[in-house]
């Protein structure tokens, strides 16, 4: 199996949530997140990463909008 490149990962990460333990950890992100129906902030533009409601709804919305 492939080993993570968490410095290349951070590159795209745009995770505002400072004590998140999971940045650059794609694989544990998602998982995180997914457990909660979510989906991690990579999934979202920035400024709605930053609301930090990253429901699958609230994709939606967003994508819907926007194209």
């Amino acid at each position: 199996m492939k080993e993570c490149d968490i410095e290349k990962n951070m590159e795209k990460c745009n995770c505002s949530y400072e004590p998140c333990s999971r940045k650059g950890i794609c694989c544990e992100c998602i998982q995180y997140h997914w457990s909660m129906k979510e989906l991690p902030a990579c999934f979202f533009p920035d400024d709605v990463e930053k609301t930090y409601n990253r429901s699958l709804r609230r994709f939606i919305e967003v994508y819907k909008d926007r194209g």
